[in-house]
């Protein structure tokens, strides 16, 4: 068992529950507390599979694509950059839709890929299977709300990226809410509370299970890739590089010569030079990142390295509850029960200052709420090279008040 980095005791508690059913388990230094296994958590299993442990949101993760245009080519002067790159910022906005449905202007998303002739498909019951498909439709390439986003971003050459982060909206969330019932004795579509379920894979429902959990991959890489190439098209720009990695997954691999099922739940895959994207939050910088080669590694980061599972972090990591952070209004009419920690001149100080244009966004998700990237990498002790340090110039993220209940 490795821990990265300082976390509160529910965190460790809830790390230590989980940690006794696995064969090996790891907490990122991101960590903090999720339903049933931490957010960061990383955990292996023979032949088994946890459905909280890779989450509601199942194959949540990170697309980003670095672009053949430079930032100064945007205009000839920073006032001419800025006003270009607010253009843009609007475009985003207008066509890419946050939330729940595809309501806005994009309307070539990618509805008749071959993920929906998928086999597995036949895992869900007959009775359900062409709503969900339905659903699936109609909500790929949307981004949802809470900490999902399109971000444009300049690297240190100068060299313009965009990057999104979201997953398999409600066609995940449904999945896993079913698997979720069914192994506590329940039929698909029941409500049950967060508990923590191990599937054995080679059993039928594990089996089933799984084939979804993939499909569900499937789903959410056509998605952020969609995405990601609209807005790299909105730029006018064509695309050299593509990093994208899911961060609420579970995979087969073998560790210290073992075959096991790990489980990443809002943690990136880092073996040797295997790159990542981790974003920070919307008034600081994102990184691109490899596992350290095995070569230019010490032992002591080896050894770090293999106790992580070859994992590292997602992203920076809350210190505050979204409600901490923005208090709590009354849903319907918006009026405040109780005020946050963070207030819009808080927020706004923090953004303008890093020159960061911003769309939509809730006090939720301000940087005040969340720790600095720079800090939880160091706290990985080496296990992963930075690579580009890629400072946001744009962020579009859903409004304070979009309702989306597949943003987890």
């Amino acid at each position: 068992m490795k821990i990265f980095g300082q976390h509160d005791e529910q965190t460790v508690q809830q790390f230590q529950r989980v940690r006794a059913h696995a064969v090996d388990a790891a907490l990122m230094a991101d960590g903090h507390v999720g339903y049933v296994m931490p957010i960061g958590g990383v955990a292996a299993y023979h032949n088994q599979v946890s459905v909280v442990g890779v989450g509601f949101d199942i194959a949540c993760g990170n697309a980003a694509i670095r672009t053949d245009l430079k930032l100064d080519a945007l205009g000839r002067s920073p006032e001419k950059i800025r006003a270009t790159l607010s253009d843009i910022a609007d475009q985003v906005a207008d066509t890419v839709s946050f939330g729940v449905g595809r309501k806005n202007r994009a309307n070539d998303a990618p509805v008749g890929h071959a993920l929906f002739d998928d086999p597995a498909w036949s895992a869900i019951p007959p009775k359900h299977r062409d709503a969900l498909a339905t659903k699936a439709r109609e909500q790929l390439g949307t981004v949802g709300s809470g900490n999902h986003y399109v971000d444009v971003f300049v690297d240190e050459s100068g060299d313009v990226w965009v990057g999104v982060h979201f997953g398999s909206r409600g066609f995940g969330h449904t999945i896993a809410s079913a698997f979720l019932a069914i192994g506590q004795g329940k039929s698909w579509g029941e409500r049950v509370p967060e508990r923590e379920v191990l599937l054995d894979v080679s059993a039928p429902t594990g089996h089933d299970y799984w084939n979804l959990m993939n499909l569900a991959g499937q789903y959410a890489y056509a998605g952020r890739e969609w995405v990601a190439r609209k807005v790299v098209s909105m730029l006018g720009a064509s695309e050299i590089e593509l990093v994208h990695n899911h961060h609420n997954f579970a995979w087969r691999e073998t560790h210290n010569g073992d075959d096991v099922i790990v489980v990443r739940k809002g943690a990136t895959p880092a073996f040797p030079r295997q790159k990542g994207f981790i974003g920070g939050s919307m008034g600081d910088d994102a990184v691109i990142v490899q596992g350290t080669p095995a070569d230019d590694a010490s032992t002591v980061v080896r050894d770090a390295q293999r106790e992580s599972l070859y994992s590292t972090v997602h992203g920076a990591g809350r210190v505050m509850s979204r409600t901490q952070a923005a208090g709590k209004r009354n849903r319907k009419t918006g009026e405040i029960i109780s005020p946050g920690r963070v207030t819009p001149e808080m927020m706004k100080e923090w953004v303008d200052g890093k020159g960061v244009i911003l769309r939509g966004g809730g006090l939720d998700e301000s940087p005040h709420a969340y720790r600095r990237l720079p800090d939880v990498l160091a706290a990985q002790e080496g296990t992963v090279e930075i690579l580009h340090t890629l400072k946001p110039v744009i962020v579009v993220m859903a409004g304070a008040n979009e309702f989306d209940p597949y943003k987890d």
